[in-house]
């Protein structure tokens, strides 16, 4: 996408996750620092965005915003070509067919995934699937062991993620100095500890700094946290990752589900002004 100034980058979040600097290049080797707009680590994906000051006019004239099209009219057997960045030698190009469209990975709780025999590599991840139209149709994500499988987002599942993560204020990292916190003790809630107890996947709030920012907020122990700032949370790292764009004295949405006596979770959203470490 594009606004009054900025380019919008889509990629996974695996590709910018736990990044000290990102660097978007162009088609015309142009280099220029980015930040990140939003992420989704549940469904592994990332917007990043560019300052248009920041883009050569010569730059400009040579790119534009891709055109989306309709995963959920793909078949198998359509022509697909993925674009990325394989082994991190540059730009690469390979196109296949479409093996399926609604396969299951282990690992990936986002959904279901279109599978393609075009090359996959380490590197494309973030790339385009595009479909015979120049479309973007999928967001490549995994390759697999077996030559001949590789794995796209489906571009239409992601849409609604997508546009929220574009809608988000642009972040810019804080020292560590500066850097508020919550004031809990967590643990993470795996997706296999979350079916075992019936929990939300996310982090289990298991102490409240007494005084903190977390407890003056209502936050208690035994919530899950699964959000903030319109982010998903799903462990401490992804947490911890986006506390990191947040100052001390900053409020922030944190997105918990409560347990109840009947052993449901309710969905709660408050507002926290964040703390300093110490």
């Amino acid at each position: 996408g594009q606004t009054d100034s900025e380019l919008l980058i889509l990629t996974n979040n695996h590709v910018v996750e736990g990044n000290e600097k990102l660097t978007v290049s162009f088609v015309d080797n142009e280099s220029v620092e980015a930040n990140v707009k939003g992420t989704d680590s549940t469904k592994d994906l990332a917007v990043v965005a560019v300052k248009i000051s920041d883009v050569k006019d010569s730059t400009m004239d040579e790119i534009a915003v891709a055109t989306m099209g309709d995963s959920s009219k793909l078949e198998v057997g359509e022509q697909v070509v993925a674009i990325g960045n394989a082994l991190g030698y540059g730009q690469s190009v390979t196109s296949g067919i479409v093996s399926a469209t609604e396969r299951t990975l282990d690992g990936y709780e986002g959904g279901t995934l279109i599978q393609t025999d075009a090359a996959i590599n380490p590197g494309n991840s973030g790339g385009a699937l595009l479909n015979s139209n120049g479309e973007v149709i999928g967001i490549n994500t995994a390759t697999d062991s077996v030559e001949g499988m590789g794995y796209a987002i489906p571009i239409s599942d992601a849409s609604d993620t997508i546009q929220n993560l574009m809608n988000q204020e642009t972040k810019t990292k804080v020292s560590e100095a500066e850097q508020g916190y919550l004031g809990i003790q967590g643990v993470d809630v795996s997706d296999e500890s979350a079916k075992m107890y019936n929990m939300p996947t996310g982090v289990y709030i298991s102490d409240v700094v007494k005084n903190g920012g977390a407890q003056q907020a209502g936050l208690t122990k035994g919530s899950v946290i699964t959000g903030l700032e319109g982010t998903t949370i799903s462990d401490m790292n992804s947490l911890k990752e986006q506390l990191q764009y947040y100052r001390v004295g900053d409020k922030v949405k944190v997105t918990v589900q409560v347990p109840g006596n009947n052993g449901e979770y309710t969905e709660k959203t408050v507002e926290e002004t964040l703390g300093s470490k110490s």
